[in-house]
């Protein structure tokens, strides 16, 4: 054993004093910009390049529509619009709105007769264009919402069952943005006295338990800071939240319980606070760093994908990451070394265990040596036991479908979403989730021509005996399918605006899907149109069409995410493959690690298709059946969250073996001595970490919670079966390869047997 130090070196002092000090300057500069930072993120979801998000970018500024943006006002308990009194009822509605500022114009069955505007069941609907100006146009939905409110209250006398809901894609955007910044609140306020509690039973002292909760909250608030100033110049999701939140308290907690893990070894050692404080900065630090890298590579691999949300959570994972360990090795060497042997204060009297002042995780322990003997003693048998039902579960993963859930895809409980169900039992929730289809003819036929308006007729009617559609609205259907372009002088300025693009070259046709027609079905319905040879339809050669609206945006979105899914998995897999073979200098080790995360990875996805897709256990989750589906960016989001995850403990377990190796123990020796000093460690941080992603999954946003129940998985699975058996015996099983070609370069040779037997 080396001896202690007994004095630590001023210049070693000083560095940590110096990294301590631009720490804090940098978390003093960051935090002010953390609070409120959901007003500076996006619900929208932006595709680069993709056709959907043109369509609508078109639509708002070359067809001068009033209704590029628009709110549903959903009518239930007045009498049938048809009749004078309801005619009054919305009259009074529709002009009471046209008062609100942003709003430009609101129409009805009063002002425009259709079916449309008359629900099934008696309802009504009045469409409502929004122009912001220098507001977003979700800064309207309070004021509308407020609107609402007070002209319930005013027509409640004459109409005591009269009730007034506003929904559409802005509504909803606004909502999910709420909803996400209460479900972070409300899975801190769980996760936070839970990792508390297990890290003051992973060491027995409530100053060392308290400081690995601090680095997570720190890391969090930074994270969230760097966010809100990356926010103004980049498209940033609103998902930044959750995932900030959520692997703040997982990857800082795990970084900073391996410092002070390290530390406390080493004061148990007998070194003094400042050369301990040096030890875990050197040898924790070093490993913090591989296995970050490993989590950086996967965060990054999201940057390639050409979505704002999975670049968002991209953003967010590399700025945790940098956070959590620039905390670690910046600022938590300079407290461990002030704080010294008062780690250990504030002892928390725990059952059946009796606190030692040498205590640490990564201490030796009996009980995990001996599980270590059993392991390596047999490790075939260990292999297969342990290998066999997890190879079956991963197995599951290829029946995983991507696609939007047929239910609960968006938070039952929001003020928008309620109002579409109504929409949807009126019959008329297509007005929300449109088709939208411009057609543009060459010059020679504008849509106001004779051959132009035959040839959007044409089209017109091939969609109109589509029986996905229970309404197509364009510059045909609004003049009741006449023969010539006379008769839309009739159609109000404000709706034909909407349907002619400025310079008359192309016209915009709405197809309102059917009730009853799920978002899968929405997906394959925007393909076709997009494959369909819109020239042959129309008889005019050189005319085209785009696609866009909602259900558009999630065919683009499932296009890209399955397109660039296979990328992904090789970035990652390459990435962390070359950062292992430089940290640990061993192609076995490296090429072992990847294939057991990949192990991992399949066999949280196949729990993934059991529980949420195929139904079996969803209620625990809220659901009242199956979904389906999974959403296409959970399995890419996944992947690379799980794979950097996963690679830590696996850091965590291989760096401490081949430290024993490089110490001159046998194989088996060191894999016993390695478990035995890492296997606490592991535990504690897994648990923290999946005690943080279920709190995560007990919330109302079902993409979160299908991503927190995978990660928890992925972690459970990882920690224990994989690193605790399957790891070990394969470590045992390869010998020497394991640290091929220059793992061992520089170690003692030795050819002592084990002593552990």
């Amino acid at each position: 054993m080396v001896m202690p130090s007994s004095k630590t070196g001023r210049g070693a002092a000083r560095r940590r004093f110096w990294l301590a000090m631009s720490g804090f300057v940098m978390a003093l500069a960051l935090l002010p910009f953390s609070f409120r930072v959901e007003r500076h993120l996006e619900t929208a979801v932006h595709i680069t390049g993709g056709e959907s998000e043109k369509v609508d970018l078109e639509l708002a500024q070359r067809f001068q529509s009033s209704y590029a943006h628009r709110v549903v006002l959903v009518i239930s308990g007045i009498p049938d619009p048809d009749s004078a009194k309801g005619a009054d009822a919305l009259g009074f509605l529709t002009s009471s709105l046209r008062s609100v500022p942003g709003v430009v114009g609101a129409v009805s069955s009063v002002d425009w007769p259709d079916p449309l505007f008359t629900g099934n069941n008696g309802g009504a609907l009045i469409i409502v264009g929004l122009d912001p100006q220098a507001e977003s146009v979700e800064a309207l939905v309070p004021q509308l919402r407020t609107k609402a409110d007070w002209m319930e209250g005013h027509l409640r006398s004459q109409y005591p069952n009269i009730k007034l809901e506003i929904t559409g894609e802005t509504p909803l955007n606004f909502d999910i943005r709420k909803v996400s910044a209460d479900d972070v609140r409300h899975a801190e306020e769980r996760a936070m006295p839970i990792t508390l509690l297990l890290l003051l039973l992973a060491f027995g002292s409530l100053v060392a338990g308290v400081l690995p909760l601090g680095v997570g909250v720190l890391s969090i608030s930074m994270a969230m800071g760097a966010a809100a100033l990356l926010a103004r110049h980049l498209h940033l999701s609103i998902l930044v939240q959750n995932l900030a939140t959520m692997l703040g308290l997982g990857l800082g907690v795990d970084y900073a319980l391996l410092m002070v893990s390290r530390f406390r070894e080493a004061l148990a050692e007998g070194y003094d606070p400042g050369c301990a404080a040096d030890i875990a900065a050197r040898q924790a630090g070093g490993t913090l760093i591989v296995s970050a890298t490993t989590v950086a590579i996967g965060f990054s691999a999201l940057l390639i994908v050409p979505i704002s949300e999975l670049r968002s959570i991209g953003i967010a994972g590399l700025l945790v990451t940098v956070l959590s360990v620039m905390l670690c090795t910046f600022i938590l060497p300079w407290v461990l070394g002030l704080l010294g042997h008062r780690i250990n204060a504030a002892r928390v009297p725990l059952p059946g265990r009796r606190f030692k002042t040498q205590d640490s995780l990564c201490a030796p322990s009996e009980r995990w040596a001996r599980w270590g003997g059993i392991v390596t003693h047999r490790p075939w048998v260990a292999l297969l036991v342990a290998g066999i039902p997890l190879s079956v579960l991963a197995f599951q993963a290829h029946r995983i479908s991507p696609g939007v859930p047929e239910r609960g895809s968006l938070p039952a409980s929001a003020e928008s979403v309620k109002a579409l169900h109504t929409l949807q039992g009126m019959g008329r929730s297509g007005i929300v989730q449109s088709i939208r289809v411009i057609v543009e003819l060459p010059p020679q036929s504008p849509p106001l021509s004779p051959a132009g308006w035959l040839a959007i007729s044409r089209l017109t009617k091939r969609f109109q005996s589509d029986p996905r559609a229970q309404e197509v609205l364009s510059l045909p259907t609004l003049t009741g399918m006449s023969d010539t372009a006379d008769a839309v002088d009739q159609v109000p300025e404000a709706i034909r605006k909407g349907f002619l693009r400025s310079d008359g070259q192309a016209t915009l046709i709405e197809l309102l899907p059917t009730a009853n027609l799920s978002p899968n079905e929405q997906i394959r319905w925007v393909r076709e149109v997009r494959s369909s040879d819109v020239a042959a339809i129309t008889g005019v050669p050189g005319a085209a069409l785009r696609v866009g609206g909602i259900p558009a945006l999630n065919a683009d979105y499932d296009s890209v995410a399955k397109e660039r899914l296979p990328k992904v998995i090789v970035g990652v897999i390459l990435g962390s493959l070359l950062a292992l073979l430089i940290g640990l200098r061993s192609l076995v080790a490296a090429v072992k690690a990847i294939l057991l995360n990949l192990l991992s990875v399949g066999a949280s996805f196949g729990a993934l298709v059991l529980v949420f897709q195929e139904g079996h256990g969803s209620r625990l989750f809220g659901l009242d059946g199956p979904t389906g589906t999974v959403f296409p960016i959970v399995p890419i989001l996944s992947f690379a969250i799980v794979f950097g995850l996963s690679m830590d403990y696996e850091v965590f377990l291989v760096a401490r073996v081949l430290e024993e190796r490089r110490r001159g123990l046998s194989e088996r020796a060191a894999v016993i001595e390695g478990l035995a000093r890492t296997a606490g460690l592991i535990t504690s941080a897994a648990a923290i970490m999946i005690a943080v992603f279920i709190a995560f999954t007990v919330g109302s946003f079902l993409v979160v919670q299908m991503l927190g129940f995978t990660l928890a998985v992925a972690v459970f699975i990882d920690a224990t079966v994989v690193r605790m058996v399957v790891g070990p015996a394969l470590l045992q099983l390869a010998g020497d390869w394991n640290w091929w070609p220059l793992g061992l370069y520089g170690a003692p040779v030795t050819s002592e047997e084990e002593l552990i037997q």
